[in-house]
């Protein structure tokens, strides 16, 4: 190889690696961004169903919305996610029986149960908002999925805004790294086919 293309090789790679630390710095730093406002809606991101019961990172996702509600920073309830596994409740079905079991009245509370991913999530979430006029919304996930969940939700037309959970499994710095490294993947991945589809 020569030393000019050589040269150029490793200043692209540079490049690309200083870009995608920014990147994660950017994904971390908004992880821990909450917005105090009041919103119309709050909805939640599906996450996994253990049997009939949401998994401990679902749990504390509703928690959040929960608290949300009681604390009447919104007025209703949007739950999000399809069947994961079969002879198990979707997802949304599982975060209502559990909203409801919490004292959150059935009146209150939306779904969309066929979602299956992140974006199709705040797509499926948007179609129940508009259905309600419902227009400003809290996005509620885990910490390092709020900077790639919010930017699909404005991307979409919603007016949204992060409220990350405040407890999650991603505790110790290795967890941390790998669900950081895993959004970085991710939202990169999510920004490049938003360019590609713009074009």
């Amino acid at each position: 190889m020569k030393p000019t293309v050589a040269r150029t090789m490793v200043a692209i790679t540079t490049i690309l690696m200083l870009v995608t630390g920014l990147i994660a710095l950017k994904i971390y730093t908004y992880g821990n961004t909450s917005t105090d406002v009041q919103a119309d809606a709050a909805i939640v991101l599906g996450a996994a169903v253990w049997s009939t019961d949401g998994s401990p990172v679902f749990k504390e996702r509703i928690n959040n919305e929960v608290k949300l509600y009681r604390q009447h920073k919104v007025r209703k309830l949007i739950f999000t996610g399809g069947q994961g596994n079969k002879n198990e409740p979707t997802e949304a079905a599982a975060a209502r029986t559990y909203a409801i079991e919490n004292g959150i009245p059935a009146d209150d509370i939306l779904i969309e149960d066929s979602s299956h991913t992140t974006y199709e999530n705040v797509v499926n979430a948007k179609q129940v908002a508009d259905a309600e006029d419902l227009k400003k919304v809290l996005i509620v996930s885990d910490p390092m999925h709020m900077k790639r969940a919010v930017t699909m939700a404005r991307d979409i037309g919603l007016e949204a805004y992060p409220s990350p959970t405040l407890t999650t499994r991603y505790q110790g710095w290795r967890s941390q790294l790998g669900s950081l490294a895993h959004e970085t993947y991710y939202y990169i991945g999510y920004l490049l086919r938003r360019t590609f589809r713009r074009e």
